[in-house]
């Protein structure tokens, strides 16, 4: 079970938009990374297409390292860490270590 999932509210630690919290848009679990909306902005160029028959410069979010970023608690309303706890049913349930909210998906 992923402690950062897609829909989350972040906030970046580290790097050009640290300090910036944004919602996670994307989470690429073999490379241990997730795509911040509004965050990491770079500029690539891509060629003409269908949808874009011009082609051109396209600014768009790349991923950044799932160690730099913490999830906002909806609790607290502050970035914390996360913990994992079992229910009775077996099942897990993310939860603030902050605070001790459970954090519904």
């Amino acid at each position: 079970m992923a402690k950062i999932k897609k829909g989350d509210k972040v906030f970046i630690l580290t790097g050009k938009d640290s300090g910036k919290t944004g919602v996670v848009s994307g989470v690429l679990p073999k490379e241990g990374r997730v795509i911040v909306d509004g965050a990491n902005i770079v500029k690539k160029t891509v060629k003409g297409s269908e949808k874009n028959p011009r082609g051109g410069i396209v600014e768009k979010s790349a991923p950044i390292q799932i160690s730099n970023v913490q999830l906002v608690c909806p609790g607290c309303n502050k970035p914390s860490k996360v913990g994992f706890k079992i229910l009775k049913n077996g099942n897990k349930e993310r939860v603030c270590k902050k605070c001790k909210a459970e954090i519904k998906e």
